[in-house]
């Protein structure tokens, strides 16, 4: 009678346990506020929501994988029926930040979004970056075989130059050099938000360019989607001559607004079908 007191007690437990979602076995491995160990050892922080074809969105410069949430492409994917991987891209939101150069270098991002994929067991999928996200995201479809379709949002040609000023300047700037005005606006507004400055310099330092001759090898499908008031990264309609097959977009919008407009969704999502 004992025993089956016990048993009883304990499938009671196990039922509240399940209902109330404290059992692990009814904790989804993807829940939000899921981490994973990429090949350095940094901790990366992603959210998954969905269940059909996982398409990875990758934000901009001290952004969080949260900010896509702001703008209606998050929501429309999820409504049409795609699985939705955000991320805080190294250095970034709730994910570790480095203090190196090992940190960054030799393409660390790309390889951290790699091998999120794998650890997700996606054998395909697409991928939609925003302005530095676009960079990053250009790496991705130049390593990743198993990306299907590519967009880059907010982004010209100024990224394929190793050397490119904007990149140095806001480096510099990170790290105390106060003569370079071309990108003010860019350090205010780091100095007057809580970011981790130093994770953000060598973020600038080891940007990732992405060369002429590898973009001409690309054969996947890319969008390239541009804000007509955006003059940020360089010239987007040369960008798109070095893609072969790449399709040119613009939306209403500067490089801050563009992505958060429904143009810029319905681009995405037509592109994407």
């Amino acid at each position: 009678m004992l025993v089956i007191k016990k048993l009883s007690a304990s499938l009671a437990l196990l039922i509240f346990m399940l209902i109330t979602g404290n059992c692990a076995l009814a904790q989804p491995v993807t829940a939000p506020g899921s981490y994973y160990s990429s090949f350095d050892g940094v901790k990366i922080h992603y959210e998954v929501k969905g269940d059909g074809f996982p398409v990875i969105l990758v934000h901009g410069f001290s952004g969080t994988g949260e900010g896509w949430k702001k703008g209606k492409l998050y929501n429309d994917l999820l409504t049409n029926g795609y699985k939705v991987i955000i991320l805080d891209q190294r250095g970034n939101g709730l994910s570790d930040k480095p203090h190196d150069d090992a940190g960054y270098a030799n393409d660390a991002e790309a390889k951290d979004i790699m091998g999120l994929a794998t650890s997700l067991g996606l054998k395909r999928y697409d991928i939609v970056g925003y302005s530095r996200g676009s960079i990053i995201t250009s790496r991705v479809f130049v390593l990743d075989k198993r990306i299907q379709k590519a967009v880059m949002g907010g982004m010209g040609d100024a990224y394929t130059n190793p050397e490119w000023p904007r990149r140095v300047h806001a480096y510099k700037a990170l790290m105390g050099d106060t003569s370079f005005h071309d990108v003010d606006g860019m350090i205010n507004y780091i100095h007057s938000n809580p970011f981790d400055e130093l994770a953000l310099a060598y973020q600038q330092k080891w940007q990732p360019s992405t060369s002429k001759q590898e973009l001409a090898k690309v054969k996947i499908p890319v969008l390239l989607i541009d804000g007509t008031e955006d003059h940020d990264n360089g010239d987007e309609v040369a960008l798109h001559k070095l893609i072969p097959g790449s399709k040119l977009v613009h939306v209403p919008g500067d490089h801050n607004s563009a992505s958060r407009t429904p143009e810029f969704s319905k681009a995405v999502m037509a592109f994407l079908k």
